[in-house]
């Protein structure tokens, strides 16, 4: 339907904790219209996740389309297109990975930033069943970073070492070479 604006780093919308949605409200004609719209904005951006927030639209939705096999990340499973409403995610193991994650709302920068790889989502699909997937490595870091836009959260705020926090073409000049932490957008 359309491209939506990604609002950015600053906007109030991108700081407050989302309210859920209910059973009528996943059925809805808006909520369709928004997910269309979403998919379009993703696609557009070039990323793999987005959030309802993100697009200025505070509620506890977001799709995740990861298109996996060899990239820039690594060698990565696939998770084909997915909507997760009202999502919940559940530290299965606390064992944590680092990787240099970006974000569409925090354009230009990347920060390195170490999350648990092991995690468990309870989530309702588009009619309201809930449903439940146990992500393990990089997708465990995407969900994660993904579903922190519904409470408020930015990967920034997750950035232990400060110094960790670059500029896009810097971390190409001098960091994506390094084999020891993998890429997020």
């Amino acid at each position: 339907m359309a491209v939506r604006k990604i609002i950015r780093m600053g906007h109030p919308t991108l700081r407050k904790p989302a309210r859920s949605l209910d059973k009528r409200e996943l059925r809805s004609p808006e909520i369709e219209r928004l997910l269309v719209d979403m998919i379009d904005t993703l696609k557009d951006a070039g990323g793999i996740g987005l959030a309802a927030p993100q697009v200025d639209e505070s509620i506890r939705l977001a799709i995740i389309d990861v298109p996996g096999g060899p990239s820039r990340y690594g060698e990565i499973p696939a998770m084909p297109l997915t909507v997760f409403a009202n999502p919940r995610i559940e530290i299965v193991d606390p064992e944590a990975a680092g990787y240099w994650e970006g974000c569409l709302s925090v354009p230009g920068l990347r920060g390195y930033v170490e999350r648990p790889q092991h995690a468990r989502v309870t989530y309702q699909d588009l009619r309201g069943d809930t449903r439940q997937l146990e992500l393990k490595g990089f997708l465990a870091t995407v969900f994660q970073h993904e579903f922190d836009h519904l409470d408020g959260v930015l990967y920034i705020d997750r950035i232990k070492d400060p110094t960790k926090l670059v500029f896009e073409d810097e971390y190409v000049r001098y960091l994506a070479g390094a084999r020891e932490e993998l890429d997020l957008v």
